[in-house]
């Protein structure tokens, strides 16, 4: 059995190219701040805080893994002419990271976390503390605009509380606790809502299931009476499905938020703690 799904196990190799989220322009040109974000996640945070005070671009096109990303000379030359750049350590993009050293103003937003862990923005908690950073550091750069970024920046973390909320009582009584996911990227969603994570891989999407870990992960399932293996939007499933077949569950998507998406980022929180409730039958 550990050598079928060994065969089976497969990573997603995805090429990265530039996308923006805004146009052009910046703090020379236009008089908008000019913000060049590692992916969507942090590009949401900088255009809801920013608002019209912002040019953002995204490094990260639509439907890429932002683990994958590698930047050719154009992005290069994007994040050294911006005037602020967002990305997230923790061998989450290090070539991002690398090239950022030479910015002028680069912030990694992992920095001021807790744990190595980069999936911070699965925790509504922490992306409020992320936005409080992107906030100070606009103000720094634009403090003419400090009055809409504050107003921008408050009324986001009271979202994020709100749905902090809502998830924590979404998940507060549940038959099971257990996420048998694809990669190690709940971490912080599972501290937060006491839940626990069981990945089939670590934290890079990339790295190759080890047969003895998905043969304790049939053993797992069988024995916590977990009924869903968890596949991703931008992982390849295929590992994922052979490991619920073989234990005899169902496979479902739980969405790590890495990409674009559909109505934002709480919209998506939401789906995905429908899909939990459904999956650890939460009352």
């Amino acid at each position: 059995m550990r050598r079928s799904i060994a065969v089976l196990a497969s990573s997603v190799l995805l090429s990265a190219a530039m996308a923006a989220c805004g146009s052009g322009g910046g703090a020379g040109d236009d008089g908008r701040v000019r913000v060049v974000a590692g992916f969507a996640r942090l590009a949401e945070v900088a255009e809801r805080i920013g608002g019209d005070g912002v040019a953002v671009t995204d490094l990260t096109p639509p439907g890429a893994e932002p683990h994958d990303l590698e930047l050719t000379s154009d992005e290069i030359d994007a994040v050294d002419d911006a005037d602020l750049v967002l990305y997230l350590g923790g061998g989450f993009q290090p070539g991002l990271a690398a090239a950022s050293r030479r910015a002028g103003r680069a912030v990694d937003l992992l920095t001021a976390q807790d744990g190595k862990d980069p999936h911070i923005w699965l925790d509504p908690q922490r992306l409020a503390e992320a936005a409080t950073v992107v906030y100070r550091e606009l103000v720094a750069i634009d403090a003419a605009g400090a009055d809409g970024y504050r107003r921008r920046a408050a009324a986001f973390r009271d979202e994020l509380a709100a749905l902090d909320q809502e998830m924590a009582a979404g998940l507060a009584t549940c038959e099971r606790r257990e996420l048998v996911t694809a990669h190690e990227a709940f971490g912080h969603l599972a501290r937060r809502y006491d839940l626990v994570q069981e990945p089939i891989t670590g934290i890079s999407p990339e790295a190759e299931p080890d047969p003895d870990r998905l043969a304790d992960l049939v053993d797992l399932v069988r024995a916590k009476g977990v009924t869903t293996v968890f596949t991703e939007r931008l992982v390849s499933p295929r590992v994922a499905r052979a490991l619920a077949r073989e234990a005899g569950v169902k496979v479902a998507v739980l969405d790590p938020l890495e990409g674009r998406l559909d109505g934002g980022y709480g919209d998506a929180m939401r789906r995905n703690l429908g899909v939990l409730r459904t999956a650890l039958g939460c009352t």
